[in-house]
């Protein structure tokens, strides 16, 4: 994923996306009109944070998951097996994917659907891919990065989400889409911005269901970092701001407001598979990603720091069981 600002995850932009961004308002205090949940219709249960960093553990374990390794093949084998036994029909997406460098990569997006014959549907989507590069480091900048939260973090929450929705069923359609090669992208050229998301970008084209659509969606990346604060960006501002008051919202009634502060990070705004769902899929996607005050990543993003001493119980907590509250107190009627 890349910032766009006038710094990007990497670094770039359109203007004229921008100044329609410059229209959105900023979020410092709760929002006061949104489709938050307001009647439970199923007990929440509790997300169990010990589950979820077991999960971002057994990750790593594998090693750096670049498309292509043994490491990719083993974790994508190990995730396939998981999502198959938890959720009520498995899809996988297998491809050939080509990077900004004309290598082709191969490409694997597992989608675990719940109900799946429920018209109205909720997508969570994590890519389980890493960086294959510590661009941002000072030392061994051309070996892979654990990933252990840009990666790591966001599908261990969903697997957790997972075994939740495996054995309390909600009744709406969720489907969570862990995609593949997110992480091969370029800071630089003309069109750096499509570098990013293969996978998604695929998905979104070569949907699991014909002509597939959700209601809205989440993007967990970046989400068990120690300390770490998850605000409003740009993207999700214009495309899905709904989407992100009921998180805002729902987070901040659960007591996790240190977590999702409303505070505007510096306009910051992010290119991220969520990028991808909301222009080609027009499904309003929020993107739940740790931003500093100044709209920055967290200082290891992009180094080898990005391993399993940053990553917090709390933290994943705080994303895990504010999406488990909308997941079972959403009305969809």
């Amino acid at each position: 994923m890349i910032i766009i600002r006038f710094n990007i995850k990497n670094l770039i932009f359109v203007f004229g996306f921008l100044l329609l961004l410059s229209a959105c308002h900023s979020h410092r205090a709760k929002s006061s009109n949104t489709s938050s949940p307001h009647s439970v219709k199923h007990e929440v249960p509790s997300f169990n944070s010990d589950s979820a960093y077991a999960n971002v553990a057994r990750q790593v374990a594998f090693g750096p998951r670049v498309p292509g390794s043994i490491a990719h093949k083993n974790c994508g084998r190990w995730l396939i097996a998981m999502m198959k036994q938890l959720s009520d029909t498995l899809y996988l997406q297998k491809t050939t994917v080509t990077t900004f460098q004309d290598k082709n990569l191969p490409c694997v997006n597992i989608i675990a659907s719940f109900n799946p014959k429920n018209a109205f549907r909720v997508l969570l989507l994590a890519h389980w891919d890493t960086r294959p590069w510590a661009d941002h480091d000072t030392v061994s900048r051309d070996q892979p990065i654990d990933g252990a939260d840009d990666g790591a973090s966001g599908v261990a929450v969903c697997l957790e989400l997972a075994r939740l929705l495996h054995t309390t069923k909600v009744s709406e359609g969720v489907d969570i889409l862990l995609t593949d090669v997110e992480d091969y992208g370029s800071d630089t050229g003309v069109n750096s911005e499509n570098s990013w998301g293969l996978g998604t970008q695929y998905w979104a084209k070569n949907p699991h269901v014909a002509n597939y659509s959700a209601n809205w969606g989440i993007l967990l990346d970046m989400v068990g970092g120690s300390g770490s604060q998850f605000r409003m960006e740009g993207v999700t501002k214009h495309y899905a701001s709904h989407v992100a008051n009921m998180i805002w919202d729902a987070g901040n009634d659960l007591g996790f407001s240190y977590y999702f502060p409303y505070d505007d990070p510096n306009q910051a705004s992010i290119i991220d598979d969520h990028y991808f769902i909301d222009k080609l899929t027009n499904i309003p996607t929020a993107d739940i990603i740790a931003l500093r005050p100044d709209g920055s990543f967290p200082p290891y993003h992009h180094t080898h720091r990005d391993n399993m001493k940053i990553i917090s119980k709390e933290t994943l907590m705080a994303v895990g069981q504010t999406l488990t509250s909308m997941l079972y107190t959403y009305q969809s009627n």
